[in-house]
């Protein structure tokens, strides 16, 4: 079985870059002092600063290795190559709420990347399936927890 691919922008790729750095150079180091601090305290029994720095370090190891993962199987979308006729990853669209009569801002980035409320909606999504290849006035219905909602390709550019 081939592990899924991790589809990131290259902004996407330097936050997990930068995070696992972090966690690798600083993190790690903070926690192995504060479990060497417990330590010196005696009875590792009945002591609550080093269970805690333990999980803590537990904790850290595992995002670590989560996004050692994501990283293993990236795929970068070069955002200055993104075709801008069509929808598609890496690519920011303008969008209007039929129903309601609003404009919304959407990014399209992989799922591991995806924040709703940052504006980030993933090429998963019931919302991002549906907007990929799509092109400025096309209509797109897509299937919710609340129904049918159906909106207009109103602009794409490039990802800001």
């Amino acid at each position: 079985m081939t592990a899924k691919k991790n589809i990131l922008t290259s902004e996407g790729l330097k936050k997990l870059e930068d995070e696992l750095e972090e966690l690798i150079v600083v993190k790690r180091k903070e926690v192995a002092q504060k479990i060497k601090e417990a330590r010196e305290q005696g009875d590792l029994s009945e002591n609550a600063e080093y269970d805690a720095a333990k999980d803590e370090q537990r904790d850290i190891e595992a995002r670590i290795e989560e996004i050692e993962k994501i990283l293993k199987n990236a795929e970068i979308v070069d955002e200055d190559e993104v075709d801008l006729g069509t929808i598609n990853i890496g690519c920011q669209v303008r969008i209007l709420d039929c129903e309601f009569d609003e404009e919304l801002t959407y990014k399209i980035v992989g799922s591991t990347e995806a924040n709703s409320l940052k504006g980030k909606i993933s090429n998963e999504s019931p919302v991002g399936k549906a907007l990929i290849g799509k092109k400025v006035g096309d209509m797109v219905s897509v299937e919710t927890q609340v129904g049918v909602v159906s909106y207009k390709v109103l602009d794409i550019q490039k990802s800001v």
